[in-house]
């Protein structure tokens, strides 16, 4: 064959950092190496695999054809290395989660993983839903946990796990002794809420979309223990998943408020690009999560005590 592994490798590097730069400094190669592997493959071939802009390069039709195979390609071939030098693991994984999946579900996941299969690594990425899937598109996660609903024809995206949001406030907060609180007095409070691009904050604009006004956000935070603090401390009510408040709601620092009117129930999902070689690796990875909730109907019914 006229072309390498190696040339793809950094085919591949480069049209996901969008730079010979960044490409060289993943893969541990002088830039001029990096440049001139690239060079050669395009000029083997009689071909562009990216369009020029200064020093960012942008993938063309032919690269954009071309990257979803060159990554199976790899992928198989890291098997087959595995296989030939006797690894009993999985080889390397790249995994991402969304913040309320990898502040409480996702390690203990990945921790349970490697005890089985100690000679695999995995990396975790934790960011919002929408990043996620972003990395997820340009093939730099193998796999994406993520809250909510993935429509990106890309992506192929199996339902998981059953999760909840839920409204609440500081005990000291006038709704808090109250039974239940319509939309229209929701609509009055003063919010501290995840960013724009988070499965929670999707959820939630979802079940408000039809007041009559905009909710009234003081706060937006990336982090849902900030949200919990700030809300602690009385500067307004917040909205995220009841797995993150039940130890909260236990000690009574914060307490649920009952919007009957509100539909908060959303789906976890695991994702992948859908061109995509499934290894190994994901496979047991894909089972090891479904025994880890085998059993259970939602995210808030894991006794994660049991698994520290």
């Amino acid at each position: 064959m006229k072309y390498s592994l190696r040339q793809l490798q950094i085919f591949v590097a480069v049209a996901q950092g969008g730079s010979v730069s960044g490409a060289a400094e993943s893969l541990s190669l002088s830039q001029s190496a990096t440049s001139a592997a690239l060079a050669e493959l395009e000029r083997q071939f009689d071909c562009q695999l990216f369009d020029r802009a200064g020093k960012r390069l942008r993938l063309n039709e032919l690269g954009r054809q071309l990257l979803p195979r060159a990554v199976e390609l790899l992928d198989r071939a890291a098997e087959i290395e595995n296989l030939l030098q006797g690894h009993e693991g999985f080889g390397p994984l790249n995994v991402g989660a969304s913040l309320t999946i990898g502040n409480y579900l996702a390690t203990l996941i990945i921790g349970g993983y490697m005890q089985h299969h100690p000679e695999s690594r995995v990396r975790l990425h934790v960011s919002n839903t929408a990043s996620i899937v972003e990395q997820v598109v340009h093939f730099e996660l193998d796999l994406g946990l993520i809250e909510g609903e993935c429509r990106d024809q890309d992506v192929e995206a199996e339902p998981w796990l059953e999760d909840e949001l839920v409204v609440f406030a500081s005990p000291g907060h006038p709704l808090a002794a109250r039974e239940a609180v319509s939309v229209e007095e929701l609509s009055r409070e003063v919010w501290i809420l995840r960013e724009q691009g988070s499965g929670t904050r999707r959820t939630l604009d979802q079940a408000v979309r039809h007041l009559s006004r905009p909710l009234n956000v003081r706060l937006e935070l990336e982090h849902t223990e900030a949200i919990k603090r700030a809300v602690e401390s009385g500067l307004g009510i917040g909205c995220v998943s009841r797995l993150a408040l039940r130890d909260a709601f236990r000690r009574g620092s914060l307490v649920p408020i009952a919007t009957p009117e509100l539909d908060l129930g959303r789906q976890f999902h695991f994702i992948w690009h859908r061109q995509k070689f499934v290894t190994a690796g994901m496979r047991e990875f894909l089972q090891h999560s479904r025994r880890f909730t085998a059993g259970k109907r939602r995210s808030d019914e894991l006794d994660l005590g049991e698994f520290l």
